[in-house]
């Protein structure tokens, strides 16, 4: 049984037509918080029935770091042309490529995406002064000064880093206090400090992944990650290239379809297989 919750008001949702017996909920928000923040007040149980304890943490630990692509932006939709509200709707990272590996490793996972953001330069340039890195220390994303409190339970195995797309894809406008050698210079140095966060932050043994894919109008993204995985010199960062064989790009403003997030899925789980994780 499953429903979908679209801007539901304050209150309670009830569940009807459970049979006895126990069940298991699971509780995913499918669009991304910076539009459309929600809050969760817990479970309640009808007249009769009891609220079981949460069952154990998995042992296996991801987190997907990314932009839109990660957030699985529009990726229900049924054509590329999509309205605000239309991106909304069909965004669903349940049914993005890191949801399904994690479930197919059988992992707990965050996802922590904000669509349009680079690691040094947003989508065409938007919100100079920002990027990425201004949001991923918040919980709330929206909220300014908001800081997120890691719980001591975790600490991923793998981390899978994917931002580079808003950085590159678009030409540089008349402004930006860029070259495109210097956008390169800079995404790199970025790069490399974002990385010693995360190593400060879950330690030596996990496994990071930088990931690039292929963008039409430019090399940049992927020489430019492979140069960072380069300079690190350190066995437990890794370089992941997935290329557009077999992609349609049918989602909304030609981001990946369901389709296309199965597909990287799937050759993410390959890649995964061959990386030196201590599960």
């Amino acid at each position: 049984m499953a429903a979908t919750l679209v801007m539901p008001a304050a209150g309670t949702h009830w569940v009807h037509g459970l049979t006895r017996g126990e069940h298991t909920v699971r509780l995913v928000k499918r669009s991304e918080s910076p539009w459309a923040t929600s809050t969760f007040g817990g479970f309640v149980a009808a007249r009769g029935g009891v609220v079981l304890n949460a069952p154990a943490a998995r042992q296996r630990q991801v987190e997907f770091i990314g932009d839109s692509y990660t957030a699985g932006y529009g990726n229900m939709s049924a054509g590329r042309d999509c309205t605000g509200d239309e991106v909304g709707r069909t965004t669903n990272v349940d049914r993005a490529f890191g949801a399904l590996t994690a479930r197919r490793l059988g992992a707990d996972y965050q996802v922590n995406a904000f669509s349009g953001r680079g690691m040094v330069r947003n989508y065409n340039g938007i919100e100079p002064g920002t990027d990425y890195r201004t949001y991923y220390d918040r919980a709330l994303l929206a909220v300014s000064g908001d800081v997120w409190r890691k719980p001591a339970g975790w600490r991923p195995q793998l981390v899978v880093v994917g931002l580079g797309i808003n950085d590159f894809s678009t030409a540089l406008n008349p402004g930006e206090p860029w070259t495109p050698e210097s956008l390169v210079a800079a995404y790199k140095t970025a790069y490399h400090g974002f990385l010693d966060e995360l190593r400060a932050r879950y330690g030596s043994d996990t496994v990071i992944v930088v990931s690039a894919t292929h963008m039409s109008n430019t090399t940049a993204f992927a020489d430019a990650t492979r140069q960072v995985v380069a300079e690190r010199g350190d066995d437990r960062v890794r370089h992941w290239y997935y290329d557009n064989t077999g992609l349609d790009y049918l989602g909304c403003h030609w981001h990946p379809s369901a389709h296309d997030h199965q597909v990287i899925s799937e050759r993410l789980d390959a890649f995964v297989a061959t990386l030196p994780l201590r599960w």
